[in-house]
């Protein structure tokens, strides 16, 4: 099973306020738009997504055929695959991708300790 890239998508409170902090410890804007309250901040291979009033709780955040880079992968598990080998292997889901679509699809699951995971597919 290949997840893709990885990130950290974090609910902020005031997204100006914490880019500012994470700005201070090296990242710098790497995607989104701030005028739709979401920017992508990357430190190396590090990726931070903040998101102002669209998640309730930060989430650990996959993109399968992304490389760290947001460039497309030459192969990767498509998130319908992943979802069926979840579900194959008794992982609740608390949202599916729609088995019967191609290109772009996400889910969302809950590990034991309560923190979302969002397995989210552009390609």
């Amino acid at each position: 099973m290949q997840l893709g890239a990885f990130s950290i998508s974090l609910a902020v409170k005031d997204l100006a306020a914490s880019r500012a902090f994470y700005e201070k410890l090296g990242f710098k804007e790497f995607g989104g738009n701030a005028a739709q309250n979401w920017l992508i901040l990357k430190n190396g291979d590090h990726i931070i997504g903040l998101f102002q009033g669209m998640f309730e709780k930060n989430m650990l955040t996959f993109n399968p055929g992304w490389d760290q880079n947001a460039k497309a992968l030459d192969g990767f598990t498509d998130v319908r695959e992943i979802q069926r080998q979840l579900k194959a292997l008794g992982v609740g889901l608390d949202s599916e991708a729609d088995e019967s679509t191609t290109g772009p699809a996400s889910i969302i699951l809950t590990d034991p300790d309560g923190n979302p995971v969002l397995i989210d597919q552009h390609l």
